[in-house]
């Protein structure tokens, strides 16, 4: 998936901010059940929330972002403390329920 521009990002940070997490990543952290969890929920709402429950430290909680991000085939959008918010359009244009704003072309 090709990687988010800041405006698409904070766009979808705004759709998130309402949104409760659908998925916990707790002490056995990313497996394959929580993996398989995420692939679900991005299939289902495109997207999602996710808490680290039990990451203290930012280092940590910001490579399993990075690896549920690569495992999932989606973009992190944002993280804020042990949340952070994925986004993977659904491969059907016709049952897309967010269009993403086009890319700044300011550069």
């Amino acid at each position: 998936m090709q990687p988010l521009t800041s405006s698409q990002a904070k766009y979808l940070r705004g759709l998130a901010h309402l949104l409760k997490p659908v998925v916990f990543v707790g002490r056995k952290g990313v497996n394959a059940a929580v993996l398989e969890s995420i692939r679900e929920a991005l299939a289902a709402h495109e997207l999602i929330k996710v808490r680290f429950t039990d990451l203290r430290d930012r280092r940590v909680m910001a490579e399993a972002a990075a690896e549920v991000q690569q495992k999932t085939d989606s973009c992190l959008a944002g993280a804020i403390g042990r949340v952070a918010v994925f986004y993977r359009p659904q491969p059907d244009p016709e049952k897309r329920k967010i269009v993403l704003p086009r890319g700044s072309s300011n550069r």
